[in-house]
C-alpha cells in the first residue's frame, strides 16, 4: 500500500542557514531555452539594484542552451552561477537544488523565457524595508503584476497595495489567480524538505510550495507594480494547460495538498474542494496507485466519501480529459 502523503512537502528548521553574501539570488531554470535565455542576461545587465547573483541551472536541455549561457556569461557584469545538470529531472528537483545553492537572502526566480524591468530588483528591496517590523518574520514572500509581451496586464490589480493575504486565500476567495511574479525568503525555502520519488517524474506545480507555505500561515505581501513581462504563448504549462494527462502525479500531489491541509475551509467554498476531488479523481486515471492507496492518503472522512462515491464510474464522468 502507497501513502501518497509521503510526496506531500515537509518542513524542518533545522537545516543549515549559511550566511548571505547578496541580498537577491535571481534563480532561472533551463530546458531547450537557447533562443530566448538571453531575455534574463539582458534584463539582468540593466538592474539598478546591483546586489544580486544569477543562479542558472541548465536541466540536461537537449538544444545548445549550455553553449548559449556559457558565451552569455562572458560578458555578464553580474555574478553567475551555473549549473549544467546532465539529466532533465524538471522544474521542481531545479528548485529544491537551487534553495541550497542561493547565496541571496531573498529568491527571486525569473523563468528563461522571459524579462523584468530594469529597476526590478530595487522596487522588491524598496518595497521589502516598507514591510513592518512586527509583521515581517510571517511574511514569506513577495508578489507584484506581470504584463504579457504586448504590454498588456496580467490579471487584475489588487484591491489595496500593500495587500496582505496567501495563494491559498486567493484560492479560496476566488481572486488574483493570473500570473503572477515573487520571491520567496531563501531561508523558509531552505527548510523545505520535498520526497525525490517526485524528480523526473514530469511536471509538479509550484503551486504544491506556495500553497506549503499558506498552510504553514505564512502572508505574502502583494503589491501593484508591473515589473515581470510574461510571455504568454511559450511559457510552460500550468494546472489548466492540458498537460494532466501528461503529468498526472503532480497533479495528484497538488489535489492530495489542498484537500488535507485546507480541509478546515470546506464550508468556505465547497465547490473549490470538490474540484480539487475531481483533480484527484482524473490523476488517478493515469497513475498505477489503488483505491485503498487514495483511501489511506484521505484524511477528510467528507472528501473520502466523495472520492470513493464517485470512483467506479469515474472513466464515465471524466471523458474530456
Amino acid at each position: 500500500m502507497m501513502d501518497l502523503r509521503t510526496l506531500l512537502p515537509t518542513y524542518s528548521e533545522n537545516q543549515k542557514q549559511d550566511e548571505f553574501l547578496y541580498k537577491f539570488t535571481v534563480f532561472t531554470p533551463v530546458y531547450n531555452r537557447a533562443k530566448t535565455v538571453h531575455r534574463v542576461f539582458d534584463s539582468l545587465k540593466n538592474q539598478t539594484f546591483k546586489d544580486f547573483e544569477l543562479l542558472i541551472i541548465n536541466d540536461g536541455s537537449k538544444d545548445n542552451s549550455d553553449e548559449v549561457i556559457r558565451e552569455l556569461i562572458k560578458s555578464a557584469n553580474f555574478p553567475v552561477n551555473y549549473v549544467n545538470n546532465e539529466t532533465n529531472r524538471h522544474k521542481m528537483a531545479c528548485l529544491i537544488q537551487g534553495f541550497s545553492l542561493a547565496k541571496g537572502e531573498l529568491f527571486l526566480t525569473l523563468d528563461s523565457d522571459d524579462e523584468c524591468e530594469d529597476n526590478s530588483l530595487e522596487v522588491f528591496n524598496s518595497r521589502y524595508q516598507e514591510i513592518p517590523d512586527n509583521i515581517k518574520p510571517r511574511v514569506s514572500s513577495m508578489t507584484c503584476m506581470c504584463k504579457d509581451q504586448f504590454g498588456n496586464p496580467v490579471g487584475d490589480t489588487f484591491e489595496t497595495d500593500p495587500y496582505y493575504s496567501s495563494t491559498f486565500k486567493n484560492m479560496l476567495d476566488e481572486k488574483y489567480q493570473k500570473e503572477k511574479w515573487g520571491l520567496v525568503k531563501t531561508s523558509i525555502l531552505r527548510n523545505i524538505e520535498l520526497s525525490t520519488k517526485l524528480y523526473s517524474q514530469g511536471y509538479i506545480p509550484e503551486g504544491v510550495l506556495w500553497c506549503f507555505l499558506s498552510k504553514l500561515n505564512y502572508d505574502t505581501y502583494y503589491f501593484n507594480d508591473f515589473l515581470r513581462t510574461y510571455y504568454i504563448d511559450e511559457n510552460d504549462q500550468n494546472i489548466s494547460s492540458g498537460t494532466r494527462k501528461n503529468n498526472p502525479l503532480g497533479l495528484a500531489v497538488y489535489a492530495l495538498g489542498i484537500l488535507n491541509w485546507f480541509q478546515k475551509d470546506f464550508n468556505k467554498n465547497p465547490k473549490l474542494f470538490l474540484k480539487w476531488i475531481y483533480y484527484l479523481l482524473l490523476a488517478s486515471k493515469y497513475l498505477p496507485y489503488k483505491r485503498k492507496d487514495y483511501n489511506q492518503s484521505i484524511e477528510s472522512p467528507l472528501f473520502k466519501a466523495v472520492f470513493n462515491m464517485v470512483w467506479p464510474i469515474k472513466n464515465i464522468v471524466i471523458t474530456r480529459e
